[in-house]
């Protein structure tokens, strides 16, 4: 008798991670959410969707018809392991998100809320995007964002030297070498 062999292939699904951190940035998660945007991340080649929505909300019923694997949750004590596995990174404009992102060298997609007063996020997003870290875009321009951009040509965030804080510490409070 000729042995049988089952070969199972596993094959990953290319993952976007969405983050709103703490906040509450429901526009966004219509956005994400929306048919056109979930068609445009399908032919793109991606099949789950992690949303971290703070003190949002998901839209209810926009992913019934959808092929997406989808999780949903508020909040984790840490974001790591999703920032880690995910394969494309939409983030609101927070400094803390942004970073984490990218100092795993995660393809970024900000997304900025127009409606906060004083934005310095958009300050942020500017300049990170100026120095070739990361896109980003409002709501409204986030499908045609995505439509449009290479994320490979995006540069990777150097490491950071946490030495170089204690320096300017022992500086400040007078510890020079």
């Amino acid at each position: 008798m000729t042995p049988f062999f089952v070969v199972v292939f596993a094959v990953a699904m290319k993952s976007v991670f969405v983050t709103l951190g703490t906040t509450s940035f429901y526009e966004l998660v219509v956005c994400v959410s929306s048919r056109a945007t979930l068609q445009n991340l399908r032919r793109l080649g991606y099949r789950k969707l992690v949303l971290q929505i703070g003190k949002g909300r998901v839209v209810p019923d926009s992913f019934a018809s959808t092929t997406f694997s989808l999780i949903v949750y508020k909040y984790k004590n840490s974001l790591k392991e999703d920032i880690k596995r995910a394969d494309l990174i939409i983030s609101h404009a927070g400094a803390g998100s942004c970073l984490e992102a990218l100092e795993e060298g995660k393809p970024l997609v900000v997304v900025v809320n127009e409606k906060l007063m004083d934005n310095h996020q958009l300050e942020l997003a500017r300049q990170l995007h100026k120095e070739g870290y990361l896109f980003y875009c409002s709501c409204s321009t986030l499908l045609e964002l995505l439509s449009s951009v290479d994320l490979s040509s995006l540069r990777l965030f150097p490491p950071g030297k946490p030495e170089m804080f204690s320096e300017v510490l022992d500086k400040v409070v007078g510890f020079e070498k």
